[in-house]
């Protein structure tokens, strides 16, 4: 087709920025409205049948929104602000959008107030003299920063941001709109020209090198214990079918990273969950005896590779296989024999061809059978714990038998999401989400939240300690104003529990708060648990509630300080 103009009539910049973000797919944008930013919202106002706009209470909470719809879509989520106050309060889920490489769009302004910037105008981020420097302060947490100074740049700056934040290894990328850029109009006469979006939208997706898979094959077909090595890039690729089509065919049992949990179903019979520092017995000692490792989209990271303990990894006893869309993440950690630059999905389906049928597939369904029953499997004798306070243990234990098989489950920082890493047994592939890469507190509320406007249909459940709660509880508001049911479950233990069990009480104690009746306050459902016999009926009733009341509900357990994260840390991590 022959290259068409983006605009047959002229239009306010606001407007056609909102075209833009139509024409790449973007049917969300989460913010609040300030700056000179009003005028993207306006004209969102006129396209609410396309994009729905998600107005947050504060920064951070829409940041983990859209930092989380971009890692389920695979489409850029968009936090739409006012510039000083998307990079000092949004940093919360940019950072994690950056170490999680999850596709991100940061719109916002730079304050400016032309005729005065040169003398210190109120919240200028233009960088003379008295104001702040916008553009170098994003550039310091974002894959890249567009300044835009005038309308046509605006626009185009709008697509630049979203093929950049797509392309490669993703993550956030920054739009810095002058008051000129969003005050003015641009139409098909405006210069430079603009264009439909899709020719800056990602096109095939990149294949290895077929000699480079050949001699992978090769690899995989030679080695007696294989072991696939999946992670967070898994998820970015929407690559969960080529995963499980690839280990079921060649007959490879599959372990995850922490970010990668739930890549693949760890209900699945090649599955062995996470390994490393917080891993699995039966996933790491998988790990230890193979003999070629393969790695789908993994940084390996000092936690994944328990501190690169070479009785867990080692490149001199085992063969590496590492694919990655960044070729800077190849070789990074350890030397690898066979790198594979490309998109995770396409190159594991160019694996599985070039493999064929050279493996025998049932004779890893028996050595993962065989870990299982050697090690255990989501299936310790703590799960069934008695007492009050409730142990860690038994409230996981709990939420993965009323959770349904769609179930999604969002994680906070800290000792519960060590816990949950551990102990949650992830029924379908991509229903796990943490911020394993910066780790912050008060992401599990916002992210449910996105998760639950992606997903719709499928029950959400928030998990987070009472301090991560404290940080984002405002994030109820928005679930109430939006219609967006959650779930969120509290592991009260009334203190920072990793701070508390790494160095004593001193600042990591809290008071007792009764979160169940702040939530009622608000208009959700409160339920307060503090008997494990209690759990049952509250789980069970509060996810019947948000799929026919439309409520969120809100269920705080009294949780046993008993269980420190130390106590499930991999004898490979001491």
């Amino acid at each position: 087709m022959p290259i068409q103009r983006l605009l047959d009539d002229e239009m306010p910049t606001g407007d056609a920025i909102a075209l833009v973000l139509e024409q790449a797919g973007i049917d969300t944008v989460f913010g609040i409205s300030g700056g000179h930013t009003g005028h993207v919202f306006t004209a969102l106002s006129k396209r609410q049948n396309s994009i729905r706009t998600v107005l947050v209470r504060e920064e951070s909470l829409g940041a983990v929104m859209a930092e989380t719809y971009g890692r389920l879509t695979g489409r850029p989520g968009v936090l739409l602000g006012q510039g000083p106050w998307v990079l000092g309060n949004g940093l919360l889920g940019t950072i994690e959008a950056l170490l999680s490489s999850s596709p991100m769009l940061l719109l916002t302004d730079l304050s400016d107030t032309p005729a005065f910037s040169l003398h210190a105008p109120y919240q200028s981020g233009t960088g003379e003299y008295g104001n702040w420097d916008a553009r170098t302060a994003f550039r310091g947490v974002t894959k890249e920063v567009f300044p835009a100074l005038d309308p046509a740049s605006a626009v185009h700056g709008t697509q630049l941001a979203i093929k950049h934040a797509l392309a490669g290894q993703r993550g956030p990328v920054a739009v810095l709109y002058s008051i000129a850029a969003l005050a003015g109009r641009v139409g098909p006469g405006t210069m430079p020209r603009l264009y439909p979006t899709g020719a800056y939208l990602p096109g095939a997706l990149p294949r290895a090198s077929e000699a480079a898979v050949a001699d992978a094959a090769e690899a995989l077909a030679r080695a007696a214990r294989p072991v696939i090595v999946a992670g967070n890039g898994v998820r970015i690729a929407q690559a969960f079918e080529p995963l499980r089509a690839l280990a079921e065919s060649a007959g490879i049992p599959v372990v995850s990273t922490p970010s990668g949990k739930s890549v693949m179903a760890e209900t699945h019979p090649l599955a062995l969950g996470v390994f490393g520092t917080f891993g699995l017995e039966a996933a790491n000692a998988c790990v230890q005896e193979a003999d070629c490792v393969l790695i789908v989209g993994s940084k390996l990271t000092a936690s994944d590779t328990a501190r690169e303990n070479p009785a867990l990894l080692d490149p001199e006893r085992q063969t590496f296989i590492q694919i990655d869309v960044e070729p800077r993440n190849l070789s990074w950690t350890f030397p690898v024999e066979h790198p594979l630059l490309g998109e995770a999905g396409t190159v594991m389906e160019q694996l599985r061809e070039a493999l064929g049928r050279r493996r025998d597939a049932a004779a890893g369904l028996a050595r993962v059978a065989a870990l299982r029953r050697a090690h255990g499997y989501f299936d310790g004798p703590e799960r069934a714990a008695g007492g009050s306070p409730v142990a860690p243990q038994r409230i996981i234990a709990a939420l993965n038998e009323a959770l349904p098989e769609n179930g999604l489950v969002t994680c906070d920082a800290g000792e519960n999401r060590i816990f949950m890493t551990h102990d949650f047994q992830s029924k379908r592939a991509g229903s796990f989400l943490q911020a394993a890469g910066a780790g912050p507190m008060g992401y599990a509320i916002p992210s449910a939240i996105a998760a639950k406007i992606v997903h719709p249909d499928r029950p959400v459940v928030a998990v987070c300690g009472d301090g991560g709660f404290a940080m984002t509880m405002n994030g109820l508001m928005t679930a109430l104003e939006n219609d967006v049911p959650i779930v969120t479950l509290i592991l009260n233990n009334h203190a920072l529990g990793w701070s508390k069990h790494s160095r004593g009480d001193f600042a990591t104690r809290f008071d007792e708060f009764d979160h169940a009746a702040m939530a009622r306050a608000m208009g959700c459902r409160g339920i307060k648990v503090t008997a494990p016999d209690e759990l049952d009926t509250a789980l069970h009733e509060a996810l019947h509630e948000a799929s026919t009341a439309g409520v969120p509900t809100v269920i705080d357990v009294e949780t046993s300080l008993a269980t420190a994260f130390s106590d499930v840390v991999s004898p490979l991590a001491r």
